[in-house]
């Protein structure tokens, strides 16, 4: 009975350390392609991800929603799927996702898609640029905050409140290897890296979905200024990752994210 109640303690004494989320100047995720948890982390071909693992917090236990790509997508933008079942393209959606949600509040959202040709692009690709990965693409009257990664801007506060950055298949591990997408986020995400950790912002590394050899468990990691370096082993979907960015803003909470757990409990006071 001692042992019941200790453990009682303990959990409420975790929920009330872990309840208030900061707030960051600005959020970076980088969505990365159809690579499971064990292929990543461990990997001496990705020795610059797991460096990041290394600085920031590691989710062991972090799943995709499902399978194929494009809803995964849409998972983490609109917190569902929207019914939507394959990389079918081009689609048309309506209703609130992150980006309307933050510019309602006077916050702002781009995303920056690498080898899109121009800001507002429509095709369903061009080059190693494909629709299916770039949710936003899918909102017309979201088109002005469509844009390609060329546009990420090297003077770090000009970013938005939240950015999505897609790196084309070349880079997401998708077509190309694991080292080549590992290089291609050291040479355009440390340095973003590094100036969060300054600069009270976080950049999060994940990816949609695993390769279909591990009931879709994938790396997530977070490296921030308020950001508690470990590694974590609840439970985590691209749903309470929303929710999380959500909650940081004070945004309503789309679809499936508001069933899902918060992460509350990996931040420094």
């Amino acid at each position: 009975m001692k042992k019941y109640w200790l453990l009682l303690l303990l959990t409420a004494t975790q929920s009330v350390a872990g309840g208030e989320l900061p707030r960051p100047d600005h959020v970076v995720i980088v969505i990365e392609e159809n690579k499971s948890f064990s292929q990543i982390i461990g990997n001496k071909n990705a020795p610059y991800i797991n460096q990041l693992a290394r600085r920031g917090a590691l989710f062991t236990q972090s799943y995709g929603v499902t399978h194929p790509s494009q809803p995964n997508y849409l998972a983490l933008f609109a917190g569902s799927t929207l019914g939507v079942t394959s990389n079918i393209c081009p689609l048309t959606l309506g209703g609130d996702n992150l980006a309307s949600l933050l510019l309602a509040k006077g916050l702002s959202y781009v995303s920056y898609s690498e080898s899109m040709p121009e800001a507002g692009y429509e095709g369903c690709y061009f080059n190693a640029y494909m629709r299916k990965h770039n949710p936003i693409a899918n909102w017309k009257a979201l088109a002005a905050f469509n844009h390609p990664f060329s546009a990420f801007p090297a003077d770090f506060t000009k970013l938005p409140t939240v950015a999505f950055v897609v790196p084309d298949q070349r880079n997401d591990m998708h077509d190309g290897s694991i080292a080549q997408g590992d290089a291609w986020l050291k040479q355009n995400i440390e340095g973003y890296a590094q100036w969060a950790m300054q600069h009270n912002s976080l950049l999060i590394v994940t990816w949609d979905e695993d390769d279909g050899s591990s009931h879709n468990r994938i790396a997530t990691i977070l490296v921030g200024a308020k950001v508690r370096p470990g590694q974590y082993k609840r439970r985590i979907d691209h749903y309470g990752l929303l929710r999380m960015v959500e909650e940081m803003y004070g945004l309503a909470l789309l679809n499936e994210s508001a069933k899902a757990q918060t992460i509350n409990d990996v931040w420094v006071k």
